[in-house]
């Protein structure tokens, strides 16, 4: 990047010499190289398996690191790239950038939707397209590439995508709308808004299936995923170039699969060939040279590498291909090949590519000649001076360099600087994905809270004491995800009230039994119909009976002890009933808010009388009005209820008389027979009544107003 200044070179850098093999011309052997500006043509190296080509590469890459050029190589094998690093000089260490695909708990970012000029984005798209079309020949189809054209496009005018956004946003509605508005180029938008739209669904499941099919496979593995799926790429390829930095790409297929090796090594490419246009902006004499090996080239030869070949030179990339044989290579890549390296380097070769490799060395050499050529022995056609020289024989030299052991240092150094740890990024991909809440959907759901409390008049300082003082509301904002649940609501056992501990909120118009008395569910006799007031509402909620009951005979307990009696109806909302996290901020805080601003509720009066019984009035409760009681009858004394909680009288419902659970039966009311469920009331007789003939058996609900005696 402009502004950058790397350390100068210790030597002459345009006069270099680098030595890669020998002559024995007139039986004396001589080293020879290849001058710096003469690599600027290329390198073309080509033989069979195991005749020596990857022991020239890696002599001609410790060479540049020993003499301070940056360099990539990219090694679908993986075994040369490693063994690099354990030769890695100590002054060179903190250039190294260990690209390993393969190394699962730190993998390193590379996003190639990543882009700082808007005039490169239909360069990655073509070169990211020329990459697929690679690999997927069997199923490539013009309207498969129009589509992934288009959804590529799309996704470089929206910041933050990545490969990721190819296969959701062909089907999740609401991630393309957000895309669509962020598109700038009006032939891309017209597409997705009028075209894509208005397809059949029928259609558009046909028409969207590859893309999904063979990306989706792509993206399906999770050591690609974590790499390609970083929103930050965390190399910079236009730093590494300009800073002479070393980019070790090891894509062992062995351990990441050979589609995926041929994917990743191909967007490589692309992005390196996007940078070499970037250095565009500054002079030709300042660029810094860089060196890019690539071994078995033919994986990763698509169009974008026609188009370095050919244009690469004048950017200062110095490209060295090696490779098996001819067939390979596709025909306009072969041209691209033989018509502009400079250099060529022949091993040992098949009969077919010997015939073709002819119209190179002839006169001087023979098909038969290429085809019985020694381990290590070489044709070749050197620049020299800008010129191709005449055809000769040479050796390569053996390995150079002594190893450093610093392998281990430099993986540690490479990772602490260029990767990042799986479970970030794997938590990152999983929020993406919409399938947990994050840290912007927490955000969003603190902004909630605060708009919410603004609408009822609430400041951002009452919200913050309230937060404080009440566990409900600070319960809110953390994520169901990572709350641990806790038993936050109370309810009574109907029969012996005992106080049940629930995760959920129950249904408070229906009775509870606890587990010793579960068995007696639909036996036991309910309580008359009464209205209480449940703390989450503060709305009187009218709670039925499910059976014929007397109320002389029914004996629940209350929900709640002495101690939260006293305790205002907010109160218990707060303690209570904390409200659950899945209902909206906006609700929960009005809910929260008035809750802890409304004056606390009158409460109703027991009325005592001298035989120890008592009466309560039956009633609806509203809040900031007393609740109407009973006029005390002669002999009676009026005192406080102590008991109640929420408008509802604790001595209303606990058993009185014997004080052994036996209730104390007013004789005056009608009653029915315990010991027959179903019997009628009694008669005319025997209660001052008329007979309630042509009714249901069991008491008629109570009126408003009526009063229980116990």
């Amino acid at each position: 990047m402009p502004g950058v200044t790397p350390q100068p070179y210790d030597h002459d850098h345009e006069n270099e010499i680098t030595v890669f093999a020998k002559t024995n011309y007139r039986s004396q052997e001589r080293k020879f190289g290849i001058r710096t500006d003469d690599r600027r043509k290329h390198v073309y190296i080509i033989g069979k398996t195991g005749m020596g080509k990857t022991t020239l590469i890696e002599n001609f890459v410790l060479s540049d690191i020993h003499a301070g050029h940056g360099l990539c190589y990219i090694d679908p094998h993986g075994d040369t790239a490693q063994t690099m690093l354990d030769f890695i000089p100590a002054n060179r260490i903190n250039d190294v950038v260990y690209f390993n695909p393969s190394d699962v708990e730190n993998p390193i970012g590379f996003n190639i939707f990543e882009v700082k000029d808007d005039r490169m984005k239909h360069l990655i798209a073509s070169g990211l397209m020329g990459v697929f079309k690679k690999i997927w020949p069997d199923v490539w189809s013009p309207r498969m590439e129009y589509i992934l054209m288009n959804t590529i496009l799309a996704l470089l005018d929206a910041p933050g995508s990545s490969l990721l956004g190819i296969t959701r946003i062909l089907v999740d509605d609401e991630y393309r709308r957000r895309v669509i508005s962020l598109i700038q180029d009006p032939v891309v938008k017209t597409f997705w808004v009028k075209e894509f739209m208005s397809w059949q669904d029928k259609y558009r499941t046909e028409a969207i299936a590859p893309v999904q099919n063979k990306v989706g496979q792509f993206l399906s593995s999770r050591i690609i995923r974590n790499v390609v799926a970083q929103v930050k790429s965390t190399i910079d390829m236009r730093d590494i170039m300009d800073t002479r930095k070393i980019f070790l790409v090891n894509l062992s297929k062995g351990l990441i699969g050979e589609e995926n090796m041929r994917l990743l090594g191909g967007m490589i490419i692309t992005k390196l060939q996007m940078t070499v246009m970037e250095r565009v902006d500054t002079p030709e004499k300042e660029r810094q040279d860089f060196y890019l090996y690539v071994d078995e080239f033919q994986n990763f030869a698509n169009e974008s590498f026609a188009s370095i070949l050919s244009e690469a030179r004048k950017y200062r990339l110095n490209l060295m291909i090696a490779h098996q044989y001819i067939e390979q290579m596709e025909e306009e890549i072969r041209a691209a090949v033989f018509g502009n390296v400079g250099s060529i380097v022949a091993f040992r070769v098949g009969a077919a590519d010997a015939t073709f490799m002819e119209q190179e060395f002839m006169p001087t050499f023979t098909p038969e000649d290429l085809v019985n050529l020694r381990k290590h022995d070489i044709y070749l056609k050197l620049m020299i001076d800008g010129a191709a020289s005449e055809p000769f024989s040479a050796s390569t030299l053996p390995p150079i360099g002594n190893r450093t052991g610093n392998m281990e240092k430099v993986i540690r150094v490479s990772r602490e600087r260029y990767s990042r740890r799986r479970s970030t990024i794997e938590d990152k991909v999983v929020r993406w994905s919409g399938l947990a809440p994050g840290e912007d959907q927490e955000n969003d759901a603190e902004n909630d809270i605060l708009s919410a409390a603004k609408e009822i008049g609430v400041s951002p300082d009452d919200l913050k004491q309230l937060q404080e003082t009440s566990p409900a509301v600070k319960e809110v904002s953390r994520p169901e995800s990572k709350k641990k649940k806790e038993a936050n609501f109370q309810i009574p056992c109907i029969v012996c009230g005992e106080m049940q501990s629930l995760t959920f909120e129950p249904d408070w118009n229906k009775p509870w039994y606890c587990k010793n008395h579960l068995d007696m569910r639909g036996k036991t006799p309910l309580p008359a119909p009464a209205k209480v007031l449940t703390p989450t509402s503060q709305k009187p909620v009218e709670v039925q009976a499910s059976s014929p009951v007397n109320s002389a005979s029914a004996a629940p307990v209350t929900p709640a002890t002495p101690a939260d009696s006293v305790a205002t109806a907010s109160a218990v909302s707060a303690k209570a009933v904390p409200i659950p996290a899945e209902r909206t901020a906006e609700r929960t805080v009005e809910r929260k808010v008035a809750s802890q601003l409304r004056p606390a509720p009158a409460r109703p009066k027991v009325v005592r009388r001298d035989d120890g019984g008592s009466s309560v009035k039956i009633g609806e409760h509203r809040p900031n009005k007393p609740t109407a009681v009973t006029k005390p009858a002669s002999g009676e004394r009026e005192e406080p209820g102590k008991d109640d909680v929420a408008g509802l009288s604790l001595s209303a419902l606990k058993p009185h008389g014997d004080g052994k659970g036996s209730p104390k039966v007013d004789r005056s009311t009608p009653a029915v027979d315990q010991t027959k469920p179903g019997s009628k009331p009694k008669s005319e007789s025997d209660s001052g009544r008329p007979d309630q003939k042509g009714t249901s058996d069991g008491p008629k609900p109570l009126d408003p107003g009526q009063t229980v005696k116990f």
